[in-house]
C-alpha cells in the first residue's frame, strides 16, 4: 500500500508518534490562515509543496500532471518530493512541523471499534486536532464517488482526496508460461497448489518476490487473509476476536494464512529477501517466474518492463477452497491528499487539488498511475477492463480494517507474522503463529 507498505509500525514507535502528532497538529492549527501569494491577474502564485509516498507509476503519474498545472499557472513553483515508504511516516512528521509542505499523503484514514480507541491512526488523530483543512465544502471534491467518500471520512467531514482505488490481493502471471504448460487460472487454494507444482516441475520458478523491503512479501498475506476471510463482515469479527481474545492467532484460521504464505515463500526464487521490489518487473518481463503477487498500482510498470515479450493475465489469489470465497480482489484508496493547516500557500494548494479532480486530467493521472478511479464515469485501461469481473464489489484489503495493538509486542504487529518465516527470517509458520500469539497476549 508505493504502496504500498502494510500499515503497521512498531507498538513504540506508535505510542511516540502519537503524541508527537498531537503537538505538530496545535502548531499546525495555530499557524494556519496566512495570506496566500497571487499574480498580478489573482492567479495562484509563489511556492507549493507536495509530499508523497513513492511508487515508480504513480510518481510519473503525478508529474504529469505537475507539467499541466505549471503550464496553467506559471508563477506558481511546484516542488514535488517523492520519499520512499520506510521514510515517509518521519519524513511527513518533520516537514509538517517545519512548515515546509503545503500537500501531503495521509493514510489509514478510518475510524476504529471502540474497544480498539487507543489505536487510531496518526492521521486521523492529525485531522481531529485541526491539522489538515477540511475540504468538504470544496467543489471538486463532488466528483468524487460518494460511497469512496464516506469510505473515508472521519467524524463526517472530509479531509482528504482520494487519488484511486487498489487493489492487493492479486497474482500477475505469464499467460505464454501458463499455455506451454496446459494450465488455468486456479479458483481454489488446491488448484493454485498445482499450478505450483506444475511450475516446479518444469524446472521453473513459480514466484518472484522482492522482499529486500520486507512489505512486498506481504502481499502473500494479505491474500491468504481475503481468502481465509472473504468477507468484511469475517475480517472485522477476526478483528474482534483477536482484541477480546476469544480466538488465538494459533487457532485453525489464522494459522491457515501463514501457512499459505509459507508455501508461497518456499516456492519463490532464492534468496528473494534480497531481491528489491524495483527488480522484480524487469525479472518477470526475463521469464525468471512465472507468478508474481503484487498491487494493480504497479501494472504500467510490469507491462513497459513486458512489452512484447508475453501476455500478462492478472487473477485473485485463491486462499481457499471455496472457489466463491476467492471471487473478488481485496484492496484500498490510494495516495490520499490533504492540505496541511499550516500552509503558507493555500490558494496554490486548492487550486491543485482542483485541477488534479477535472475529469481529464484524472484520467490521465489513474491511466498512468495503474489505479482504479475513485471518479465516476472514467474510462477505464484494457488491464481494468480485464480484471471487472473481479472489482464489481468493493472488499477491502486486511490491513485497511486491521487495528494494531500499541502495547503488543512486533510479532504481532500485523498480526499474521509473516516477517518471521524464512528467508525474511528464521522461522516456520507454527512457530511463527505462535510467535505471534505471544506477542498479542503480552498486551492485556
Amino acid at each position: 500500500m508505493a504502496t504500498r507498505k502494510l500499515r503497521a509500525s512498531t507498538p513504540i514507535r506508535r505510542t511516540l508518534m502519537g503524541v508527537s502528532v498531537l503537538a505538530t497538529a496545535a502548531l499546525l492549527a495555530a499557524c494556519s490562515g496566512g495570506a496566500s501569494p497571487t499574480s498580478s491577474d489573482g492567479k495562484p502564485a509563489g511556492d507549493l509543496q507536495i509530499l508523497v509516498s513513492s511508487a515508480d507509476a504513480s510518481d510519473a503519474a503525478f508529474k504529469a500532471i505537475n507539467a499541466g498545472f505549471e503550464k496553467k499557472y506559471p508563477d506558481v513553483k511546484l516542488t514535488f518530493s517523492s520519499v520512499s515508504n520506510d521514510n515517509y511516516p518521519a519524513t511527513k512528521s518533520s516537514r509538517l512541523t517545519a512548515g515546509n509542505v503545503d500537500i501531503v499523503v495521509v493514510k489509514s484514514f478510518n475510524e476504529v471499534p471502540e474497544f480498539a480507541k487507543e489505536s487510531t491512526s496518526d492521521d486521523v488523530l492529525l485531522a481531529r486536532a485541526g491539522g489538515l483543512l477540511e475540504l468538504g465544502n470544496e467543489k471538486f471534491m463532488s466528483n468524487y464517488t460518494p460511497s469512496v467518500l464516506d469510505a473515508q471520512q472521519v467524524d463526517g467531514k472530509q479531509f482528504a482526496v482520494p487519488t484511486g482505488l487498489s487493489y492487493s490481493t492479486g497474482v500477475y502471471y505469464n499467460k505464454a508460461e501458463f499455455d506451454k504448460l496446459g494450465l488455468t487460472v486456479p479458483t481454489t487454494w488446491s488448484e493454485f497448489e498445482n499450478v505450483i507444482s506444475t511450475i516446479k516441475g518444469a524446472g521453473d520458478v513459480p514466484f518472484g518476490i522482492g522482499g529486500k523491503d520486507t512489505w512486498p512479501a506481504g502481499l502473500a498475506m494479505l491474500g491468504a487473509v481475503a481468502g481465509q476471510y472473504p468477507t468484511v463482515e469475517a475480517k472485522q469479527k477476526l478483528v474482534e476476536g483477536l482484541w477480546k481474545n476469544t480466538t488465538s492467532l494459533t487457532d485453525a484460521g489464522p494459522q491457515g494464512v501463514l501457512n499459505k504464505t509459507e508455501t508461497v515463500f518456499q516456492n519463490a526464487q532464492p534468496n528473494f529477501a534480497g531481491t528489491g521490489y524495483d527488480e522484480i518487473p524487469a525479472a518477470f518481463a526475463a521469464g525468471k517466474f512465472a507468478m508474481t503477487i503484487d498491487g494493480t498500482w504497479n501494472e504500467p510498470t510490469i507491462s513497459q518492463a513486458v512489452g512484447g515479450a508475453f501476455d500478462i493475465g492478472y487473477f485473485p489469489f485463491p486462499g481457499s477452497d471455496n472457489a466463491a470465497d476467492n471471487a473478488a480482489l481485496n484492496g484500498k484508496i490510494e495516495l490520499q491528499l490533504a492540505v496541511a493547516a499550516n500552509t503558507k500557500n493555500k490558494t496554490a494548494a486548492l487550486a491543485w487539488l482542483e485541477y488534479f479532480s477535472e475529469k481529464d486530467n484524472y484520467t490521465t493521472f489513474v491511466e498512468k498511475s495503474g489505479f482504479s478511479p475513485t471518479q465516476q464515469d472514467i474510462t477505464a485501461t484494457p488491464f481494468l477492463d480485464s480484471i471487472a469481473q473481479y472489482t464489481t464489489t468493493f472488499q477491502p484489503a486486511w490491513d485497511t480494517l486491521w487495528v494494531a495493538n500499541n502495547k503488543a509486542g512486533q510479532d504481532a504487529v500485523y498480526p499474521f507474522n509473516y516477517p518471521a518465516l524464512t528467508p525474511l527470517g528464521s522461522s516456520d509458520a507454527t512457530k511463527a503463529a505462535q510467535s505471534a500469539q505471544a506477542a498479542w497476549k503480552a498486551a492485556f
